[in-house]
């Protein structure tokens, strides 16, 4: 089965949300244009979901804003593939990518993969990425105020997945 890359094109200043897995193509096309994307995805079970982004900036003085989050429980596996091209003659621009996964079963898995490709001189672009799981001092801090184990990750898990 062959993915379908969902396409999308920025001109002005745009705020996309990813609101499930697949292949996004996001392109700044015209000079000042922004985005600010955000992704939140959580699987369990023996789900599999793979949500690849790239951004690619296509005129000059554009800026990107990426943050994907996401949660991986029981058996389930949980991809992060995001990648930021900037092209030639692409100068100013700024492009931040940040992909977060929250681990919350010894047999969940999950990968985080950023990329860069920059192909202009004076840019600055970054990238994050980070796999864990609960700290075990947040859970004690939720539990020592009566909050059950299960309620505490609830609270944790929902605080953690929320971009706004």
């Amino acid at each position: 089965m062959t993915e379908i890359t969902k396409k999308i094109t920025i001109t002005d200043s745009e705020i996309v949300k990813l609101t499930e897995p697949g292949n996004y193509l996001i392109e700044l096309t015209k000079p000042e244009a922004t985005a600010e994307i955000f992704g939140s995805f959580s699987v369990s079970g023996e789900e599999r979901a793979k949500i690849i982004v790239t951004i690619h900036h296509k005129a000059p003085q554009t800026l990107a804003k990426t943050n994907l989050r996401g949660v991986a429980r029981d058996k389930a596996h949980l991809s992060f593939s995001g990648k930021i091209i900037i092209d030639e003659h692409c100068g100013s621009t700024n492009s931040f990518l940040t992909e977060r996964i929250l681990l919350l079963s010894d047999t969940a898995t999950a990968e985080a993969i950023p990329d860069l490709e920059i192909l202009s001189d004076d840019v600055k672009c970054s990238h994050a990425a980070s796999v864990s799981s609960i700290p075990a001092e947040q859970l004690f801090y939720l539990m020592s105020r009566g909050i059950s184990k299960a309620e505490a990750e609830k609270l944790i898990v929902a605080g953690f997945l929320r971009l706004d």
